[in-house]
């Protein structure tokens, strides 16, 4: 298991403990955590649960697959740390993940 920090764009923080397997977004899904859409139920066939990974996880969450770059093409205001959360599967490698969400999800 690892706790995970979700922050909403207003500065709002959810850390909640998500099972390992489960992915980044079914994380925030199951919590109820505000800002992720995941309107494609993570089949990465859209971009409403588009994350920004903190810069000290980047590592550990790895690079985006070819598909996942290009489903990010959808997304507004991406950034060099911007990543799909339905994409990010969850290990005790981990545990204090930060991801900040975006102002909106389209």
């Amino acid at each position: 298991m690892a706790k995970i920090t979700y922050i909403e764009h207003d500065g709002t923080e959810h850390t909640v403990e998500v099972k390992n397997g489960l992915s980044v977004m079914e994380g925030a899904i199951r919590n109820n955590v505000p800002g992720i859409d995941a309107d494609c139920g993570g089949a990465c066939a859209c971009a409403t649960c588009h994350v920004y990974v903190d810069e000290g996880f980047l590592a550990e969450t790895g690079r985006a697959s070819p598909m996942e770059e290009s489903m990010l093409d959808f997304a507004e205001n991406v950034e060099p740390n911007s990543r799909l959360s339905c994409q990010i599967q969850v290990s005790d490698d981990l545990d204090g993940l930060i991801v900040r969400l975006p102002e909106s999800q389209h």
